[in-house]
């Protein structure tokens, strides 16, 4: 069965960073696309970014030239590097991924970023 482990979440102020990381385990076929997307609070899920395996990476206009995903295909992970955080960033994130071969796709159980201002 497919997990999805999500880390480095947490509260910080408006200007600074966090690292999120995605770890998949009981992947049996190699995964396509990974990614990140977040909630705020009364608003619907968005995609942050996403990268495949190749390394071709999509980014919402909101997040482009701060943050920046990156992937490690032998470990199965993802991470987000989030830079010059701001307010609107608060939300909680959560990592997807698709496989090849697969129908449908997998979610983490998400992690809460707060950017204070």
């Amino acid at each position: 069965q497919v997990q999805l482990v999500e880390s480095g979440g947490g509260l910080v102020q408006a200007g600074g960073s966090l690292r999120l990381s995605c770890a998949a385990s009981g992947v049996v076929f190699s995964i396509n696309r990974m990614g990140w997307y977040r909630q705020a609070p009364g608003s619907q899920r968005e995609l942050v970014a996403t990268i495949t395996r190749g390394g071709t990476t999509n980014y919402a206009d909101s997040v482009k030239g701060r943050f920046v995903i990156s992937r490690d295909n032998a470990k199965n992970t993802v991470f987000l590097q989030m830079n010059n955080l701001k307010p609107e960033d608060t939300a909680v994130y959560y990592c997807n991924i698709d496989l090849f071969g697969i129908r449908g796709d997998y979610w983490g159980q998400g992690t809460q970023v707060t950017v204070s201002s």
